[in-house]
């Protein structure tokens, strides 16, 4: 059995791991994109995260991993008697190749030159439903499949009309994308559309750069040694996860702390509303996690660098890049 590297164990990368821990704790934060060089940890973070999560209930058999039996797609061939039994939270890779067919899913072309059937063959889309699909070098990924994933990942329905077939089943995911930007970058359009982005460096300290080696290899040698060593503090992430997911609904913010944020997008030019509604959001999340009964402006200032920064149109009169500049603008409208 392969075993995730414990996701307490990563060494830094502080903001990644957070805007993960937000994504698990509210879903429909819109996803994380992590741009910045390769080895940093990003996939390693995604699984680790995963594997940290409860396991899922599903159908046996169940294509898109349906709780019920009566929740299993029409199309789906699931046994009359078929169990639900724990499951994995799923994490799903997109290869930069996929086609579209791949990824939505197609008509099952061998059971249609044998059998004279019409019958669905899920895609990525349905294997990734109750978790997360995974894409490398999504700046690389071609522009309709991106506008694709992220329109699925927003309605939380996967639609696939063609060759005959008209099947819909649920796709609710969160969506993580990574990428390097100095090998190309994505549209703006694009990039609003993601709830929260990240930027990871190889550390430059060799106190860390060695702690990274070190436990890497620990768990490659001794992987359940170390698994139990970091049970403990995985077991506190998880659980702290699972009450803020109780307690969102609860957590109030106060018109002051929205003003704070309209002010901020305001300042910073963000288009249209979805900032400071994912602004908002993420705060939420944010205090759910730390047990506090409402948003603070702390809060704001934690959060606005991954939920505007990724948002900012180009200035070519300021040098400073974008987390600098929400920053700047946070101690303009925040003092």
């Amino acid at each position: 059995m392969t075993h995730a590297f414990p996701f307490s164990a990563i060494v830094g990368q502080d903001q990644m791991k957070l805007a993960m821990i937000l994504t698990a704790i509210d879903p429909k934060l819109g996803g994380v994109l992590v741009f910045g060089d390769r080895g940093t940890g990003k996939s390693t973070a995604v699984r680790a995260l995963a594997a940290l999560l409860p396991p899922i209930s599903a159908v046996e058999g169940c294509p898109v991993q349906s709780a019920t039996r009566s929740a299993c797609p029409d199309w789906a061939e699931v046994a009359e008697d078929a169990q639900v039994l724990d499951y994995p939270t799923p994490v799903v890779d997109l290869p930069l190749g996929a086609t579209e067919d791949r990824v939505t899913g197609a008509l099952d072309i061998e059971r249609a030159l044998v059998n004279g059937e019409k019958a669905f063959q899920p895609g990525l889309l349905a294997q990734a439903n109750r978790g997360y699909l995974y894409i490398d070098e999504v700046n690389l990924l071609e522009d309709h499949l991106v506008d694709l994933l992220l329109d699925v990942a927003q309605t939380g329905e996967n639609v696939v009309e063609r060759e005959g077939l008209s099947i819909r089943h649920p796709a609710r995911f969160v969506l993580v994308g990574s990428g390097n930007p100095e090998e190309g970058e994505l549209r703006p359009q694009l990039l609003d559309r993601f709830g929260l982005s990240v930027e990871v460096r190889s550390p430059d300290d060799i106190d860390q750069r060695v702690e990274v080696v070190q436990r890497r290899d620990a768990f490659e040698l001794q992987p359940d040694k170390f698994l139990k060593k970091w049970h403990r503090e995985d077991t506190r992430v998880r659980k702290a996860i699972l009450t803020a997911r109780e307690t969102l609904p609860d957590i109030k913010i106060r018109k002051r702390e929205l003003r704070d944020c309209a002010e901020l997008c305001i300042a910073l030019g963000s288009d249209g509303l979805r900032g400071e509604l994912t602004l908002v959001r993420a705060c939420r999340a944010l205090a759910a996690y730390e047990g506090a009964a409402s948003v603070t402006r702390r809060h704001i200032r934690r959060i606005a660098p991954i939920a505007l920064a990724h948002r900012l149109r180009r200035d070519p009169m300021d040098e400073a890049g974008s987390v600098a500049r929400v920053r700047r603008a946070l101690d303009e409208v925040l003092g």
